[in-house]
């Protein structure tokens, strides 16, 4: 940290202003025009993710929509659910109330059925008395021949007239029992069909509407589903815009600092450089324990330890390519600055862990290397920080196994994509 100190302090009396951003001229010589470049592009970036951020908006707020409607539809199913429910109860509780009947009208019909068998056989009785007779049910002769007086004669055929009437009330009798015998039981059976299709067609009608509640339940699902991915992606594209806003705002204090330099003498310039690259090696890089040696050119290597994956193909990444390089090595282990430049971002995420990010300008070309899995980070965002310093300590954090550094190069701003990372050692020596 006292490196750092010094080093800020000097580069400040060589451009003579207070700004927070101090560039060398060997590792800053960028041109005013590439560094503007530079800037359209970070902002052409941030407006497209702008604009998908919206889209994603609208498509939430779209799938929202849906859910609402179907949390109504589906509501307004399980009212009618509960209705039909109550409404086949209510059948099947008829159809109880009509089979109870059919019980009684069994027992009354068992009844009817006696009573007939008993006139049948009285019937029976005065079809053989009939036949005995000689075709008549009263022998007309022996009731004349057989009275005793007049009186006796009119007793004898009111007596006859009795019997006769008597039979016809019986047939009378057994027409009605048998006409009212199918009444009742055509008047039950149509009663309980009626009821058994009311009821079948109240169960098919449940079943539909349970059918239909399944398929909406199926789509708000799938709703849910697409809800979560969208709303994953605007977090992922939040942050990434994020990210290139302190991009952004790297550029543009470098372009100030351009600006700055371009005014000052070449000479005074060029004296004041050598001067802080003096200062600069006296401080060196191998004080602080630990801390790989700074080597010469524009990038060094950012910690101890061995390679333990390289750039490029890897199973164990999703999918299937590591995009940098990873140095492991056990116990506390100090990560420096892999060159001059501006942090752009010191957060914590759940896939890099503890990581920062650090703008570079080399020549009018921006780079960007990344530091992640970190167990602290000791520089917070818009820090100025030169090759060397320490930054952090090596760990675990976020999607890890075991301690180590995961490093990445981009030739360019940091992209989601990784599209423009490139190997580490086409530019630092490991």
């Amino acid at each position: 940290m006292k490196r750092r100190s010094l080093l800020s302090i000097t580069l400040a009396s060589v451009l003579g202003i207070g700004s927070v951003l101090a560039y060398q001229s060997d590792a800053f010589a960028s041109k005013l025009s590439d560094l503007q470049n530079q800037k359209k592009n970070v902002e052409s970036k941030s407006s497209t993710i702008k604009s998908d951020i919206n889209e994603k908006d609208e498509g939430i707020k779209e799938i929202q929509g849906k859910q609402n409607t179907l949390e109504n539809e589906l509501a307004s199913l399980d009212i009618k659910i509960a209705t039909t429910d109550e409404q086949i109860q209510e059948k099947q509780q008829q159809i109880k109330e009509a089979q109870q009947a059919i019980d009684k009208l069994k027992t009354e019909i068992g009844v009817l059925k006696k009573r007939i068998e008993e006139r049948n056989q009285l019937l029976d009785q005065r079809a053989r008395a009939i036949q005995t007779n000689g075709g008549s049910s009263v022998n007309f002769l022996d009731v004349i021949l057989g009275s005793d007086s007049f009186a006796d004669l009119l007793d004898r055929m009111s007596a006859v007239t009795t019997l006769v009437n008597a039979d016809k009330q019986i047939i009378e009798e057994q027409k009605k029992d048998q006409a009212e015998l199918e009444k009742k039981q055509a008047d039950v059976e149509k009663k309980l069909k009626t009821l058994e299709e009311m009821q079948a067609k109240l169960q098919s009608m449940k079943i539909e509407m349970n059918q239909q509640k399944a398929r909406k339940n199926q789509i708000m699902k799938e709703l849910g589903k697409q809800k979560k991915q969208l709303e994953n992606d605007k977090l992922s594209l939040e942050e990434e815009q994020s990210i290139l806003a302190a991009q952004k705002s790297a550029i543009e204090k470098a372009i100030k600092l351009e600006k700055d330099r371009v005014a000052e003498q070449e000479r005074l310039a060029r004296q004041r450089r050598q001067q802080q690259q003096s200062q600069h090696s006296n401080s060196g890089g191998g004080s602080s324990s630990g801390t790989p040696p700074v080597s010469s050119g524009s990038f060094m290597r950012p910690a101890q330890g061995y390679i333990s994956s390289e750039f490029g193909n890897r199973s164990l990444d999703a999918d299937g390519f590591h995009s940098g390089i990873d140095i492991a090595k056990g116990g506390t282990v100090p990560i420096v600055a892999a060159g001059d430049g501006v942090v752009t971002r010191s957060y914590f995420s759940s896939s890099y862990g503890n990581a920062i990010f650090i703008t570079h300008s080399v020549n009018g070309q921006i780079y960007t290397t990344v530091y992640a899995h970190m167990s602290s980070r000791l520089v917070g965002d818009s820090t100025p920080v030169h090759k060397g310093q320490i930054i952090g300590y090596m760990g675990s954090t976020g999607q890890a196994y075991g301690q180590h550094l995961h490093f990445e190069f981009y030739v360019g701003p940091w992209t989601a994509s990784h599209s423009n990372a490139v190997n580490p050692r086409n530019y630092i020596s490991f």
